[in-house]
């Protein structure tokens, strides 16, 4: 066992991060790890962390390799959002703590794992603590590509791509590590498109499954305008209740913690000096709920891409297997009632409704306008 095991089907990216954490001359104080959804590149990132902490290059079982993995190591510090985007503040935090020195490690290792998520005025912030960095700090930042950071930060780190790993690698450590059945893992790991996280709670959660079936099952009930309207509102109400589901116990705990720190109690009225910090608490919950309830319709979507892919290789007679073996009645019935130019035009409305969500247009407005785009075409 060692720290690279998680990080699955990246021979190429795992042979440099291990090359670098060995080998001093090959240290850089700052990495851009990039790679598509569900690739790997948090994974790869801890385990790059771990290695460098570890004083065998990554053993998997010491201290420093257990607690880096977790996120409990006291020098190696992550961020991962839960928002629209990185405050300004928090970029402002990191830069004070990259000039700390290391309390036990060998390294003070800073893991952005939504370098993504920074506009261009708080990118600016991280940009001069990256020019200028203290000896023993060292920046991971982490995106799906490139072009997601500003040029002036991917210019100062180096580069890391991961791809996407194989199907089979992916079943093969459902099963390894989770315990799942090799056809469930497979088909999981099919129908995911190979992205890691979201195969393994497909595999776990028979709920997450059974929704997934229903989005995949919303082009074949679309008859006309109205069923379009209908089958938005219900894609949009499923997000809200997935979002409140996941953020609302967690949002109450954090209520009545601040309150207890601050020495008050719920249900009583709040004196003015606290009121902000309780309203302040309410807004990033939103802004984590809003996150929440796009990230739910974004899988939809990508789901709903996968559908008509598969549509579109039986359209033309491509030999390659079907990403949704499951739905593979009604990929056939869509291929039969329409041709390989309308099912590209319902891709693009999809891909369309998915830039429209990243610019912040009302849910239910993107959903409606897609879902008019699906509806056959007389």
């Amino acid at each position: 066992m060692t720290v690279w095991d998680d990080v699955v089907g990246q021979e190429a990216a795992v042979a440099t991060l291990r090359s670098a954490a060995e080998n001093p001359a090959e240290m850089t104080h700052a990495w851009l790890i990039t790679g598509p959804p569900g690739s790997g590149r948090s994974n790869a990132a801890r385990a790059f962390a771990a290695a460098l902490q570890c004083p065998d290059g990554g053993c998997g079982h010491c201290h420093a390799c257990t607690t880096a993995l977790s996120g409990n190591h006291a020098d190696v510090h992550i961020v991962a959002t839960e928002k629209v985007s990185i405050a300004i503040d928090e970029v402002r935090q990191l830069v004070q703590l990259a000039h700390r020195s290391p309390a036990q490690g060998r390294w003070r290792i800073i893991i952005v794992e939504d370098a993504d998520r920074m506009v261009e005025r708080t990118s600016n912030v991280l940009l001069k603590a990256i020019e200028e960095p203290p000896p023993r700090t060292v920046w991971l930042l982490c995106a799906p590509s490139p072009e997601d950071v500003v040029v002036t930060i991917r210019s100062r780190c180096r580069a890391v791509v991961l791809r996407i790993p194989p199907v089979e690698a992916v079943a093969a450590l459902l099963v390894e590590r989770d315990g799942v059945t090799p056809e469930v893992a497979e088909m999981v790991a099919r129908a995911t498109q190979s992205h890691i996280g979201r195969a393994r709670r497909l595999a776990r959660d028979p709920e997450a499954l059974a929704r997934r079936a229903a989005v995949l099952a919303v082009p074949s009930s679309i008859r006309g305008v109205g069923d379009a309207v209908i089958a938005a509102g219900e894609l949009v109400e499923v997000g809200a209740a997935e979002a409140k589901a996941a953020t609302e116990d967690r949002n109450a705990a954090e209520r009545v913690e601040l309150l207890r720190t601050m020495g008050a109690e719920d249900g009583k009225v709040l004196p003015p000096t606290l009121r902000a910090q309780v309203r302040q608490l309410e807004e990033d919950q939103k802004r984590r709920a809003t996150r929440a309830q796009r990230d739910v319709l974004d899988r939809a979507m990508v789901d709903l891409l996968s559908l008509y892919r598969d549509v579109l290789v039986v359209q033309l007679g491509a030999q390659v297997e079907l990403v949704n073996t499951a739905a593979a009645a009604d990929v056939q019935a869509l291929a039969a009632a329409s041709t390989p130019e309308q099912t590209i035009r319902r891709m693009d409305a999809i891909g369309i409704a998915r830039t429209r969500l990243g610019a912040n247009v009302a849910p239910l407005l993107a959903m409606e306008a897609m879902a008019i785009a699906l509806r056959p075409q007389g």
